[in-house]
């Protein structure tokens, strides 16, 4: 069974809605770990449309088992967090006009300016992930600038519009897999998964960890966070377990 990490960005995202104090992500974020998340996962933004600084943070000081740092592959990005030291840093693609990440990092194209941050990041004592879709050329290209994981997009395996083109989908991600394993990358996934999709991504062996945000979030609004927490997680046991 992969570990669930889950992502709380979306709780901000209501919060600066209305620029209130609530609903907090840094307690949203501690229910998630009582319901058994194995981590927790914000993107701190250009931008800080949602995840604010304060936020990271408080999270850095509270969080008891794992904090994932998304960040875009930036200057700024890359002092916030030396200086915060989360658990592990996931650089990701990051547009300003995009209502959430619409694909993975172009390492391929940018193996000099990658390979210097990751470099940086490391040098800090600092696990690096990098967000890439399934494509073989990009995961070689990730162990070429020295990522310890790579995070396999999953989003148009979730966005399929028939049997056939999700199919086909679930097979790149298993190949993305199976090359990241073979030349020494640890795997994740995450990109749209939700409780409709999540068994078939959770049973592809290899990959140990799902990062998953806004499904979880928006069962929370109906059933609350711990609930819907358990449920997800529930959905990601393999069928021995």
């Amino acid at each position: 069974m992969p570990k669930l990490n889950v992502n709380v960005d979306h709780v901000a995202t209501l919060r600066q809605a209305r620029r209130e104090k609530e609903p907090d992500p840094v307690f949203a974020a501690y229910l998630a770990e009582l319901a058994g998340a194995s981590g927790i996962v914000v993107h701190l933004r250009e931008d800080r449309r949602h995840i604010q600084e304060r936020d990271l943070k408080l999270l850095r000081e509270t969080i008891k088992t794992k904090l994932n740092l998304e960040m875009a592959p930036t200057e700024e990005m890359v002092k916030i967090a030396i200086s915060v030291k989360p658990d592990m840093v996931t650089l990701v693609p990051e547009k300003r006009q995009e209502i959430t990440t619409e694909g993975g990092l172009d390492v391929v194209g940018n193996i000099d300016n990658l390979t210097r941050i990751v470099s940086t990041l490391k040098e800090n004592a600092l696990f690096v992930s990098l967000f890439i879709d399934p494509d073989l050329e990009q995961v070689q290209a990730s162990k070429r600038v020295g990522a310890d994981m790579v995070e396999i997009h999953t989003g148009r395996y979730a966005e399929a519009t028939s049997e056939a083109q999700r199919q086909a989908e679930l097979r790149k991600i298993k190949e993305a897999v199976a090359t990241s394993l073979k030349i020494g990358i640890r795997v994740a996934a995450g990109h749209g998964l939700n409780y409709s999709n999540v068994k078939d991504i959770a049973r592809i062996q290899g990959i140990e960890e799902l990062n998953i945000g806004y499904s979880i979030v928006a069962r929370a609004v109906i059933v609350g966070m711990e609930r819907a927490v358990r449920e997800m997680l529930a959905l990601c046991k393999l069928p021995e377990e």
